[in-house]
């Protein structure tokens, strides 16, 4: 089981390069991510987007991106469609967002003539490597479903374990995060945990172990659940922490990275190929992350 980025980053080498279509890639971060993911022996890239931009950048950043291919689209809804038509069409295996809005690259993931949708909920995948503990976290969803219901809470973990198994983990602990650890009608969140435990239980949510109600404490910290009496496999040992709806997913996202400095990665699961999502606030190197785990995805 991949326990950290420097294992992910070595995986992909052993398993790249893939080539990934980048959707309006005048963005420092975005460049010198594929860049360090070309040099590495990761990936190739197609930059889509305003051309002058793109070569500016790199000039003025001393960016040798003559190595790819870069396709002229300066409007950003026509260069995420044509980012999405290169993956759509074989030509690239992973899909990446650059500097533009998730909405608008979605809306081209999502159209019905060249884009990547299938029957499944699409919905966002961080993860997450944290000094201090000796595993990978894998925080759903902070970025796509804004008050996601059982139903596609089911589909969100069903997202999760697939990242979690192309990074080798096989069967991983899951644990719906609520603000307490018993059910309580007022409290939808924790009602929808105890379901999500029965469709686990009679293997209706298969591959992985599902606890929950947990609050965050009793889901990430053994300690913390052997002082509140909290038996269950899963307390204390969770790998993916299913948010009960967005604003936490997201404040904890970037809590990680702002108060904790974490090392963070991004990736939008449920389409016919991995998309790497990150924050256009996120450094190259969160983004580099990403492509890595884009590459074991476009790898299964």
């Amino acid at each position: 089981m991949i326990k950290s980025f420097e294992e992910i980053i070595q995986t992909a080498q052993q398993k790249g390069p893939k080539t990934i279509a980048v959707a309006v890639a005048q963005d420092l971060e975005v460049l010198l991510a594929v860049k360090n993911a070309k040099d590495l022996g990761i990936a190739e890239a197609i930059l889509v987007g305003d051309v002058k931009q793109i070569r500016q950048i790199a000039q003025e950043n001393s960016l040798d991106i003559s190595v790819f291919t870069i396709i002229e689209q300066p409007d950003i809804v026509q260069a995420c469609r044509t980012a999405v038509k290169l993956v759509s069409e074989g030509k690239a295996q992973v899909l990446m967002k650059g500097l533009v809005d998730t909405a608008i690259i979605l809306k081209a993931v999502l159209d019905k003539d060249i884009g990547l949708r299938t029957e499944n909920v699409l919905s966002h995948v961080a993860v997450a490597d944290i000094a201090g503990y000796d595993r990978l976290f894998y925080i759903t969803d902070a970025a796509m479903n804004i008050e996601p219901d059982l139903t596609t809470k089911k589909q969100i973990i069903q997202n999760g374990v697939q990242v979690a198994n192309a990074l080798g983990n096989d069967n991983p602990k899951v644990a719906c995060i609520c603000a307490v650890e018993k059910v309580n009608p007022k409290m939808k969140a924790t009602v929808d945990a105890e379901a999500l435990v029965k469709m686990n239980e009679c293997g209706d949510l298969s591959g992985c172990l599902v606890a929950g109600p947990l609050a965050l404490d009793n889901a990430v910290s053994l300690e913390a659940a052997q002082h509140k009496g909290i038996t269950n496999p899963v307390a204390g040992n969770a790998d993916i922490l299913v948010m009960p709806f967005i604003e936490p997913g997201n404040m904890l996202y970037k809590s990680i990275v702002f108060f904790a400095k974490g090392k963070i990665a991004g990736i939008v699961v449920g389409a016919k190929a991995p998309i790497v999502l990150t924050s256009r606030a996120d450094s190259d190197i969160a983004k580099l992350n990403s492509i890595a785990i884009g590459i074991l995805m476009a790898s299964k």
